[in-house]
């Protein structure tokens, strides 16, 4: 008997029903042009251009690409100042981190990181160069991230060196009155013993939020942000729901994290902001909210946190 093939295409445009407010993809990663595709969808890309467009018909107006590999930094500030509704996000992500700084073990992921030529600039220096980017481009850049810790990638040493650069760029987002987007895998106490040590930016996010009750309740205690991806859909996901019943309304925001992890009508196929619609119904119904409300409710929060720097069409 022959298996199945899987369906790993892009969801068609217009799979998604436009929502009712226009609203903010807090955190995806946009295809950089020059660069390789990667991930979900790469073997038949889609160019930013298509999705920012299709998004933009999906209710999706504004969207917040994360660059956080080095060589993606030029391109995606090009891509915030030439695409409607787009802005940047830059980092040094923790594994990247970890790569920049020649450590090179085993994580309890069981793999062999992959070192790429770019990965030869030292990690002071990446850090260095980042600093700058992020103040010279004040115009499109309106967060530091993704960085933080992500414990599930690699072992001691590399822990070390990513809470050394998580630091770094917490002091980067505090002088530059900056959001901070926090990349947090199997470090939750960690990411809040860094964060209270140190004192978090004014607008801290938590990005693709994946905590227990204890981190929601420091969320809720803190005043840190919780931004929703795609997984809150998924029917095992129990423990992410009783979670996020925690976080208040006003410390609520949606993402995709394309093209990663679309919410569950489409898993297993590449995610992108025009299908975000579903992660924000869904979100809805959990709150017993309408659609309106929710939509109105994730604007207002993606304000307090952008504020007048949050990309508009």
């Amino acid at each position: 008997m022959s298996r199945r093939r899987r369906d790993r295409s892009w969801p068609p445009a217009g799979a998604v029903a436009p929502l009712a407010t226009p609203v903010t993809d807090n955190h995806t990663h946009l295809p950089v042009p020059g660069l390789p595709a990667e991930g979900p969808g790469a073997e038949a890309p889609l160019s930013a251009a298509e999705l920012v467009s299709r998004a933009a018909d999906a209710g999706v107006r504004s969207i917040i690409t994360s660059a956080c590999q080095t060589p993606a930094w030029e391109g995606s500030i090009g891509l915030a100042r030439t695409l409607p509704g787009v802005r940047v996000a830059l980092a040094v992500h923790p594994n990247e981190a970890v790569a920049h700084a020649g450590v090179r073990e085993v994580g309890p992921d069981g793999l062999t990181p992959v070192r790429e030529p770019y990965h030869d600039e030292p990690l002071d220096l990446a850090l260095a160069r980042l600093e700058r980017l992020v103040r010279d481009s004040r115009d499109v850049v309106v967060a530091v991230g993704e960085t933080g810790l992500d414990l599930f990638r690699t072992g001691a040493r590399g822990a070390a060196v990513q809470r050394a650069a998580f630091r770094d760029h917490v002091a980067l987002a505090k002088e530059t009155g900056l959001p901070l987007q926090i990349h947090d895998r199997d470090a939750h106490a960690e990411c809040v013993e860094v964060l209270e040590a140190d004192g978090a930016p004014e607008r801290t996010v938590f990005h693709c939020f994946s905590g227990g009750e204890g981190l929601a309740r420091a969320c809720a205690d803190h005043g840190w942000y919780a931004s929703v991806a795609g997984p809150v859909t998924y029917p095992a996901n129990d423990a992410l729901r009783a979670a996020l019943a925690h976080i208040p309304d006003e410390l609520l925001l949606v993402e995709t994290d394309a093209p990663y992890l679309p919410p569950a009508p489409w898993r297993g196929r590449p995610n992108a902001s025009y299908l975000m619609g579903e992660t924000v119904r869904f979100l809805a119904e959990q709150r017993g909210l309408t659609e309106d409300e929710t939509c109105v409710l994730l604007a207002r929060n993606t304000e307090m946190v952008y504020g007048a720097e949050s990309p508009q069409v």
